[in-house]
């Protein structure tokens, strides 16, 4: 018998068995339930004009986050609670206190993005339930994935300290926990629509078998890249496997000097759980990988087993010396990450295979270790060059340097010529400089339409430079100074 799609949305529990299992959230939401206000900007995950909070029961407590609809496939949302700007409206018919302050603060012009700016307030506002004010960065990491062309961000940004001013609204979690729970399966779900299988396996068990007895299906985790697919490039995916209520999947753990993160880890959470051990070496990237609602949606693991010569998770990850963890109907097979890449969009992944984990070393002593994302914007944009840097000093001699870039070749990449030039030398401004030579040798970078060839080598130099004025124990810059230096050696390149 065929099992439709559940999930609560507008009060109650929404049943669909008639859909395309590549349907998007946004469309579902505007085309059946007539809930317009959720608009469609970019279609990409992008411009935010489609954000919306999704409430998922994790143990006993609803973890709600927001999320593009756009590229949002609705079996997803299974087992789940939707909300869009709809919900919003008060039982005496007034404005939420986000809406409100929208209002008071003229953070809303033309009105088309305005719905998705109040979703992620929204999101935000939920996450100070005690009444505090949200500080500045939170703000604008919680408003990062959201685009405005008439007002300016100023008086959104108002907004956003302005709701916590007003009555609170309240939200109870708890009879939500209760509605999910009545929603959870038992089985895998198998949904089925016009020769097309959606399968949503809970154990690895259960993920193992469906990818063995179907290896040519499409692995499906956050849907920020595969939702473009069928949104810009109008794809058929034929079946698909989405891996995110895998158990085993969603676990972070620490043990035996390394950090194991499950496949299905939002991005979010992994760079949090990274950033527990990495936070100074790590945060700005961390901040600045695309949006929050592409960082909650999108997974770590989906985002190594993509292969984008221009992923910013990569090069840190193998300047760390991570280890990528494969699963199949044979076991379990473990390699370098850097292994795993032979060639630009081609993995040393077999067929029935699938991204199981990824091993992130502990911190060691004596290593030094940065990340430098170089980019058109700060916020939401895709890096010209990301580089990942890490070595080890015995006194003032380099041991194990590892040097990883994204942006430079067909894959993230190390420089093994620049590494060499580095080992078993004094960190010194002589080693520096045959480093930066050996890079010309290591890489022939691109030109395209985010940088030059030229460019991105100039600043893959420059950004090495930067790590040794960093890191020199002689004579260590402020990092005022460093940041000085960089912003000089970056704009003449």
């Amino acid at each position: 018998m065929p099992q439709p799609i559940r999930f609560f949305y507008r009060g109650e529990v929404q049943t669909v068995s008639d859909a395309s299992p590549t349907r998007t959230i946004l469309q579902h939401v505007r085309e059946h339930h007539h809930c317009t206000g959720t608009k469609e900007g970019c279609a990409e995950g992008d411009c935010g004009a489609c954000t919306v909070v999704v409430g998922e029961l994790r143990g006993n407590t609803v973890e709600l986050k927001t999320v593009n609809s756009c590229i949002q496939f609705l079996p997803t949302l299974d087992g789940k609670a939707l909300f869009t700007v709809e919900d919003l409206k008060q039982p005496d018919g007034c404005l939420h206190p986000v809406q409100q302050a929208m209002v008071e603060c003229h953070g809303s012009q033309c009105g088309f993005c305005t719905p998705g700016f109040v979703m992620s307030l929204w999101g935000l506002y939920l996450k100070h339930e005690d009444g505090s004010k949200p500080p500045r960065k939170e703000i604008d990491d919680a408003l990062s994935g959201n685009l405005c062309r008439c007002t300016g961000y100023r008086p959104i940004i108002d907004a956003a300290t302005r709701m916590g001013e007003l009555p609170r609204a309240g939200f109870d979690r708890t009879a939500l926990a209760r509605s999910l729970g009545a929603l959870q399966r038992d089985e895998m779900l198998t949904y089925t629509h016009e020769g097309q299988a959606f399968h949503i396996p809970l154990t690895l068990e259960q993920l193992v078998q469906v990818r063995a007895a179907k290896p040519a299906a499409t692995l499906l985790s956050g849907s920020t890249d595969i939702g473009l697919w069928v949104t810009k490039q109008m794809r058929e995916l034929g079946d698909i496997i989405y891996i995110n209520q895998v158990a085993e999947l969603q676990q972070v753990t620490e043990r035996d000097g390394h950090i194991e993160i499950g496949a299905a880890v939002s991005l979010n959470d992994a760079y949090a759980a990274v950033c527990k051990h990495y936070g100074n070496e790590l945060h700005e990237l961390w901040q600045r990988f695309a949006s929050l609602p592409i960082r909650n949606a999108g997974t770590l693991g989906g985002n190594v087993a993509n292969g984008s010569p221009i992923g910013d998770s990569a090069p840190w990850l193998i300047a760390l010396g991570a280890q990528i963890v494969l699963r199949g109907a044979d076991g379990q097979r473990t390699m370098a990450l850097e292994n795993f890449y032979l060639d630009y969009q081609k993995k040393d992944l077999r067929a029935g295979e699938f991204v199981e984990a990824l091993r992130v070393p502990l911190p060691q002593q004596d290593r030094h270790f940065r990340t430098y994302k170089l980019a058109k914007r700060f916020d939401q944009d895709i890096s010209a060059v990301c580089a990942a840097f890490s070595l080890r000093l015995e006194g003032n001699i380099v041991r194990d340097a590892r040097i990883a870039f994204g942006g430079m070749a067909a894959t993230s990449k190390r420089a093994p010529l620049a590494e060499t030039a580095l080992n078993g030398r004094a960190w010194d401004e002589a080693a520096l400089n045959d480093a930066t030579r050996a890079l010309q040798e290591d890489y022939r970078p691109l030109t395209d339409m985010r940088a030059s060839g030229a460019y991105r080598m100039k600043t893959a130099q420059n950004l090495l430079r930067r790590f040794w004025l960093e890191t020199r124990p002689n004579e260590p810059l402020p990092s005022a100074a460093v940041n000085a230096f960089a912003l000089e050696q970056e704009v003449q390149a």
